[in-house]
């Protein structure tokens, strides 16, 4: 699991500049496959923070499946609201960092 401790006031800052992005990935039917993994980790490699579109009804189950992703990804769920979720991974190369936490 990728363990990036964030505290509350960083998780706060990132749900605000979460607010402005579009959803870069939709997880459907299909569930959680090596191609959803492949395309996330291009967009946190380009991106850092993203948004993904989940397009389950079941509030438990999107529960389950932003775990999976954050453990899976190796990135840090930072919220979710309704059937989106916002995801980080921090860059390790300063150059790359492109979110400022």
């Amino acid at each position: 699991m990728y363990d990036f401790p964030l505290t509350g006031a960083q998780r706060k800052k990132l749900r605000g500049i979460g607010q402005t992005l579009e959803p870069v990935l939709k997880l459907g039917k299909s569930g959680i496959t090596r191609e959803f993994l492949l395309e996330l980790q291009r967009a946190l490699n380009a991106h850092e923070l993203i948004k993904v579109r989940l397009l389950e009804k079941d509030r438990d189950v999107r529960a389950e499946l932003c775990e999976r992703i954050a453990d899976e990804g190796r990135c840090v769920c930072v919220g979710a609201v309704g059937g989106t979720a916002l995801f980080f991974r921090r860059q390790e190369a300063r150059d790359k960092q492109r979110v400022e936490i």
